[in-house]
């Protein structure tokens, strides 16, 4: 059976509408919080966001974090065309996303690759230690540019 395909619009959310993110966090993704320093851009379908995702400065990278896709479009391709869209318009070699291991494949099929913690900057190790300390099975990666 083939996944339905959402017709979905993006767009960097203007952070005079981040409570509307917060809401769909709380909604979707409890466990994180947008901060004002975040780049977040929303997956909308007929006018309603159904998909979003932070880039968070640390240092002179970013941190892809935060991805969250509405319940009722889970497992339909809203994450995968969220990302696709973010690789076309805004990464670099200076993004790296910390993956729950289950998602590994889902970020290096887009093209991320694995790194050790060792490997990460400075700033971004720090985070990762305490983000691993908390009981998370994390991977650290970094996306691999053209």
């Amino acid at each position: 059976m083939t996944k339905p395909q959402y017709k979905l619009t993006f767009q960097i959310v203007d952070r005079i509408k981040y409570p509307l993110v917060k809401r769909f966090y709380k909604e979707h993704y409890p466990s994180t919080k947008v901060k004002p320093t975040d780049i977040v851009i929303a997956a909308i379908h007929r006018g309603q966001m159904v998909g979003v995702v932070r880039f968070k400065p640390v240092g002179e990278e970013f941190l892809l974090t935060g991805m969250a896709v509405s319940r009722e479009c889970r497992l339909k391709g809203v994450g995968r065309q969220l990302l696709t869209h973010c690789i076309e318009h805004y990464l670099n070699s200076n993004y790296y996303c910390f993956a729950l291991s289950h998602l590994d494949s889902f970020y290096t099929n887009s093209g991320f690759s694995l790194l050790e913690s060792s490997q990460l900057p400075n700033d971004l190790k720090v985070l990762f230690d305490r983000y691993s300390r908390n009981g998370k099975g994390l991977t650290a990666m970094r996306y691999r540019s053209n």
